[in-house]
Parts: C-alpha cells; sequence; structure tokens
C-alpha cells in the first residue's frame, strides 16, 4: 500500500488569504489613522494656545456617550461571536443587528456635536482645530459608515441562517475591523476630547 497524503483544505487557505487581506486593510488604515493623529501633534503643540481663545469647546458629554455605545457595540459583536463559535448560531443575528443599530447611534450622535459645534460658532474656516476636530470626525465617520454597511449585509445573511459553527468567516473578519474602529474612536476621544 502507498502512503495516504493529506491536502490542506481550500477552506484553510481561503482563511488564510482572507485574514492577511484583513491584516493588510487594518494596517493601511492605521498608518492612516496615525499619520493624521501625528499631524494633529504637531499642529496642537505648535499653536500659542490649543484650542485657540474665542472658539467654542465640544463638550465631554457627546463624545463620553459616543465611547460608551463604541464600547457596546464591541460587547454585543463578541457576544455574537462567542455565542457561534459555542454553537449557538441563532444567537449571533440579533447580536449583529443590535451591533449595527448601535452604529448608527453612534453616527448620529456624531452628527449632532458636529451641528451643536457649527451652530456654536466653530465653522470650518476657523483654523487648524475646527479642521481637525472636524476632519478627523469626518474620516472616522466614513470608516463608521463602512462598518454599518458591512454589518447591515451581515445581519441580513445571518437572520438567513448563513452562518455557522465552523464556517462564519466573514463575521470573524469584520470584527476585526468594527473594533479597530472602535479603538481608533478612542485614540481620538482621548487625544482631541479629553486632553
Amino acid at each position: 500500500m502507498g502512503e495516504v497524503l493529506s491536502y490542506p483544505s481550500p477552506y484553510t487557505e481561503e482563511k488564510k488569504t482572507a485574514y492577511l487581506g484583513m491584516v493588510i486593510l487594518i494596517a493601511s488604515w492605521a498608518m492612516m489613522f496615525v499619520s493624521i493623529f501625528l499631524v494633529y501633534g504637531a499642529v496642537r503643540f505648535n499653536a500659542p494656545e490649543w484650542p485657540p481663545i474665542g472658539l467654542p469647546l465640544p463638550s465631554l458629554t457627546l463624545p463620553t456617550i459616543n465611547s460608551l455605545v463604541m464600547i457596546a457595540s464591541s460587547v454585543t459583536l463578541e457576544y455574537g461571536l462567542v455565542a457561534i463559535r459555542n454553537g449557538k448560531p441563532r444567537r449571533l443575528a440579533p447580536m449583529l443587528l443590535l451591533t449595527t443599530l448601535l452604529g448608527v447611534a453612534f453616527v448620529y450622535i456624531q452628527y449632532i456635536l458636529g451641528s451643536d459645534l457649527y451652530a456654536a460658532g466653530l465653522e470650518l474656516d476657523r483654523g487648524a482645530y475646527a479642521a481637525v476636530l472636524y476632519g478627523l470626525s469626518v474620516i472616522h465617520a466614513l470608516h463608521v459608515a463602512l462598518g454599518i454597511l458591512a454589518l447591515s449585509i451581515l445581519t441580513i445573511f445571518a437572520f438567513r441562517g448563513a452562518y455557522t459553527t465552523p464556517r462564519h468567516l466573514r463575521v470573524r473578519l469584520w470584527s476585526v475591523y468594527w473594533h479597530f474602529v472602535g479603538v481608533v474612536w478612542l485614540a481620538m476621544y482621548i487625544l482631541v476630547f479629553v486632553l
């Protein structure tokens, strides 16, 4: 008898490729956000006063609420992932839906924060402070919106029973993305709103 050869599962190769793709995506966006934060730091530390006198300051209330919303969305997403890993795939869809709704709430609160600041006189042409605040907020909100779109699609498929314990790679990959967006928000919250 000849030797039995074992071949790696095509699904294993697909997982490796998918994870590599997500790592490259996250790494490239991480470099972009790090660059933006470095520019922000350079502008802030070279300014004679930060924020400049006469400009309205954002209250910490809405950014803090948004931080809690973002943390809650990561928790609900992880709860869904733990459930499907433990053989309870029916719990995934409601958790994805809740995560998506929390993402929508996050963007809405960001919109309220920006609208309030604009109404208080912090217009886009008011210098580096306004540019940094609005620029970072808009860039981050666009990334969150992409995550909401992906979570919405995942939710539809989850309610249709598309994911099982052995096959839920898409959910795992998008959860990495969602947690990345959450980490970026927490960095922004601390660097821009708290310090």
